[in-house]
């Protein structure tokens, strides 16, 4: 093995055997990666992920109470930068498709020695080698390439609000290329990138911006230009498009910025406008948010996110708790619908939960949940099954197995102590 960095890994599997035999049995050290955390089910997986925050998720797709689906789903939200290998039966690889957006790297079918385990390893690792190395090569000058950047940034820095300019603007996108004629009508947003130097100083250099543009192009249309100091991408696409892409993206820029080159990165977001006319606007907005809170701290910021004041800081996580306290009984609440409930970007509501709340948002959802079952089984006679229902969870056992992790015995073993225990008073 050479000096290369090694890529975090963690195992998830829930047959015991197989999971202790790839833990144990693999050099993980030779082939290029270092082992961080194995996990028997999604829901610890999706904790450990979270946590440690690894380059690749080696996981079974059949698990318990999370399935390797969506895990994958749910990776994705939160660290699209994380690839993920799925390790499964022959008659799940239909069923894998259906994963094949979610950053899924390699597919590889039980029954796997440890030798074609290794062997895989192996593929995988080039892989990411090669989109590690993607990320950080210019893109090649090709002839006119510099002309379209040019007509980009006249589009985007120029202000082209009055009818004259909105003609003007039209033209200048066809002919960049940015859209393919006058039936071609999409939603627009722009995205303002910066690297961070380490003393926190703006440091982007100009080959940023193909690194930016390969990754926009895996969710998006797009085009980016370098200015001054930053990157400035133009996004097109529908209303659903950007509701399920952007906030993905923008989170996989600064992890990829930091994965890759060993710099932290800030993003600016626009809100959308459907109007060519408006980019320049949307510009200004993108920088707004750029400049806005802590001008050291990696990540992205959406300008919907700047105002009201209730969207900001330890109001909005209170606000977040607040909304937690009316809807943990809701099976379907994820992080993506709680933002949708308090009108900010996902991004922004994970870092605010994380900063002021002190943990991710899953661990918190958890939490709440606990406490509530604890609640309910200290006060009513309720049953397991119905308390579980009450508290967000539509099986029983995934339930019991999350109370008994948090509180350290199973909802009937608690009852039963409280029962002794007010038994013992009354005597």
């Amino acid at each position: 093995m050479d000096s290369r960095t090694l890529y975090t890994v963690v195992v998830a599997d829930d047959e015991d055997e197989l999971r202790e035999a790839v833990c144990t049995m693999i050099p993980w050290q030779d082939l290029g990666f270092r082992l961080v955390g194995s996990a028997s089910n999604g829901l610890d997986a999706l904790q450990l992920v979270e946590e440690l925050e690894p380059d690749l998720l080696l996981t079974d797709i059949r698990m318990p109470f999370i399935s390797g689906i969506e895990l994958a789903r749910q990776v994705r939200e939160v660290l699209p930068a994380t690839h993920i290998a799925f390790l499964s039966g022959y008659d799940d690889f239909e069923y894998a498709q259906q994963a094949i957006q979610y950053n899924i790297i390699r597919y590889m079918l039980k029954p796997l020695t440890v030798k074609g385990l290794g062997e895989e390893l192996k593929i995988i690792r080039q892989k990411i080698d090669a989109q590690f190395a993607l990320f950080r090569q210019a893109a090649p000058q090709s002839e006119g390439q510099g002309d379209k950047a040019a007509m980009l940034a006249a589009l985007v820095l120029d202000d082209c609000a009055d009818p004259e300019g909105s003609a003007q603007a039209e033209g200048y996108a066809r002919q960049c290329g940015l859209v393919r004629d006058g039936m071609d009508r999409p939603c627009y947003t722009v995205m303002v990138s910066a690297l961070l130097n380490g003393e926190g100083c703006v440091d982007t250099f100009p080959s940023f911006a193909a690194s930016v543009d390969r990754l926009a192009a895996k969710y998006l249309r797009s085009a980016s230009f370098f200015a001054p100091g930053k990157v400035i991408t133009v996004l097109l696409g529908g209303p659903s498009d950007f509701e399920e892409y952007l906030y993905i993206l923008a989170e996989e820029i600064p992890q990829m910025a930091h994965r890759v080159l060993g710099r932290r990165c800030r993003v600016g977001v626009s809100r959308m406008t459907g109007a060519l006319s408006a980019l320049h606007d949307a510009y200004r907005e993108a920088m707004e948010a750029l400049r806005h809170g802590d001008r050291t701290e990696t990540g992205s910021q959406f300008v919907g996110d700047l105002e009201p004041a209730v969207k900001g800081g330890s109001l909005l996580c209170r606000r977040a708790l607040e909304a937690l306290e009316q809807h943990y009984m809701d099976p379907g609440l994820s992080l993506v619908s709680l933002s949708e409930m308090l009108d900010v970007s996902p991004n922004h509501l994970s870092a605010c939960i994380k900063k002021y709340a002190g943990e991710t948002f899953i661990n918190t959802l958890i939490r709440k949940r606990m406490e509530a079952a604890q609640t309910m089984l200290a006060t009513s006679s309720l049953k397991v099954r119905e308390i579980a229902g009450r508290c967000g969870y539509t099986d029983q056992h995934y339930f019991s197995y999350c109370f008994k992790k948090y509180c350290g015995e199973s909802p009937n073993s608690m009852r039963r102590r409280l029962d002794a225990e007010r038994t013992g008073e009354q005597a």
